[in-house]
């Protein structure tokens, strides 16, 4: 049984008590308002109702962080203070307001550039993902350590599909088309959150994305680490806050999915 820390309890308080407004939303969700924001991308009161109640529980309990949310935007820390909250009230907005019970919350700490506390909460299946840097990932109560899967053919993966409007869809399909051909399978599930707790789970084999924020994967990053996962970017880079894109994957096979996607992405040359 983990030892939640004061953080982490914290972070579970804020996430519990938006979850219950969600799981009320999402059983109406046919009378929810919504706008558009962009091509794909929707916002609805739900997101910031949520995304409200977890930065005044958060504020509350550690009034000088700062914050990096993805409906309000930054907020700096204050009194010399060096953490801030990253937070997805959300993730899966298009999944939820389709009436797909996929989504979650998403919180990290943040601590110089490094995320130190991390919590993914989804509020259908109540799965609670929470770590802490050098004290291992939980699901619940129960440790949590990635697959031991050392083959591709025998790994299922996941990843996420660009939007309409946004561009890289050709070469994206280049990639899927190259893991498919090897692999017992890819998963695509809207909620980059949840495809990285699953990473950490052992559910899935390993995660890539491009075109991500530091909400979608704050959180998720640090569990696949403590679940004993390695987290890059795409092409071998460190996996920093600000990345672009992720790849997350059990040990045995980070290197040859990596180098199946670089390969598939044109003009990219094969590492060495």
């Amino acid at each position: 049984m983990s030892l939640r820390s004061p953080v982490i309890t914290v972070m579970i308080k804020a996430a519990k008590k938006a979850a219950g407004r969600l799981r009320r939303d999402f059983g109406e969700v046919e009378n929810l308002q919504v706008s558009r924001k962009g091509p794909a991308d929707f916002v609805s009161t739900a997101d910031i109702t949520a995304e409200k109640t977890i930065r005044e529980e958060l504020a509350y309990a550690r009034p000088d962080f700062g914050f990096l949310m993805e409906e309000s935007g930054s907020t700096p820390a204050k009194n010399g203070e060096v953490r801030r909250w990253i937070v997805d009230p959300l993730d899966g907005t298009t999944n939820f307001l389709h009436g797909l019970p996929h989504f979650a919350i998403s919180i990290g700490l943040e601590e110089r550039g490094q995320i130190v506390s991390a919590l993914v909460y989804d509020p259908i299946k109540d799965e609670l993902f929470t770590a802490e840097r050098g004290a291992g990932a939980y699901l619940n109560d129960r440790r949590l350590r990635v697959s031991s899967r050392e083959r591709l053919d025998e790994a299922l993966f996941g990843t996420g599909i660009p939007f309409k409007g946004i561009p890289g869809h050709a070469q994206f399909l280049t990639e899927l088309e190259a893991v498919m051909a090897v692999s017992s399978g890819v998963r695509r599930w809207g909620t980059a959150s949840l495809d990285l707790a699953y990473v950490a789970a052992g559910r899935l084999d390993g995660y890539w994305e491009r075109g991500l924020n530091p909400w979608d994967v704050a959180a998720g990053v640090l569990l696949v680490r403590e679940a004993g996962g390695l987290v890059t970017e795409i092409g071998g880079g460190s996996h920093r806050v600000e990345s672009n894109s992720v790849l997350a994957v059990t040990p045995r096979l980070q290197d040859p999915l990596d180098r199946l996607l670089i390969k598939a992405r044109p003009g990219q040359a094969k590492r060495a």
